[in-house]
């Protein structure tokens, strides 16, 4: 049996998402997991030591039974930077800022009407757009820098104006929630991981 097949059988199994297989070298396996997201309404759950001591130990299990050759196993969380790869990843972390990068550079219009060509990475906030056969992704952000801490903002002053970037997911390389560490708390849809 492949790899791949022998963890997703083994991760799934124990109730868990596979979010990513890597080898390196030197004989590191590492996996990583989630808890699969039951929906919106749900309260969000995070991966812990005790689901990775857990899956560990099953996959060690499974890894010498298929003679599958690695020096040392590493189970973890996805992290803050966690990878999107399904279409069911986008639709869970819908209103999160995130970063991409596309398969192609792509020319993109700036406020002053030039091209920025070659353009390949993104980060904005991602939102679903249409609905039904139509409905597709994009990114919307602004490129004003943000304000610095203690730094007063004018109130007359204009917004930089919002941009966004249609996207599906076959124009992508890579997508990952964008690594933002806020110390006030754990907001709604950061992606913050318990347990590492």
């Amino acid at each position: 049996m492949a790899l791949q097949q022998i963890v997703e059988q083994t991760v799934a199994g124990l109730g868990y998402d596979l979010v990513e297989i890597e080898r390196s070298a030197g004989g590191l396996l590492r996996i990583t997991i989630d808890i699969p997201w039951q929906g919106a309404q749900a309260a969000e759950q995070f991966v812990t030591v005790e689901d990775c001591e857990k899956v560990t130990r099953q996959l060690q299990f499974a890894l010498e039974v298929d003679g599958v050759d690695y020096k040392r196993l590493e189970v973890s969380s996805p992290g803050i930077d966690r990878p999107l790869r399904h279409a069911r990843d986008f639709e869970r972390f819908t209103g999160a800022v995130i970063d991409i990068t596309l398969k192609e550079p792509l020319g993109v219009a700036v406020a002053d009407g030039q091209v920025r060509a070659n353009r390949k990475k993104f980060r904005g906030t991602l939102e679903r757009t249409g609905e039904g056969d139509a409905a597709g992704w994009q990114i919307v952000w602004s490129d004003a820098p943000p304000p610095k801490p203690g730094q007063r903002v004018s109130k007359k002053r204009e917004p930089a104006p919002l941009q966004a970037l249609g996207f599906s997911l076959d124009e992508l390389r890579e997508a990952r929630l964008a690594p933002i560490v806020d110390f006030k708390g754990r907001g709604a849809g950061q992606g913050a991981v318990a347990g590492e």
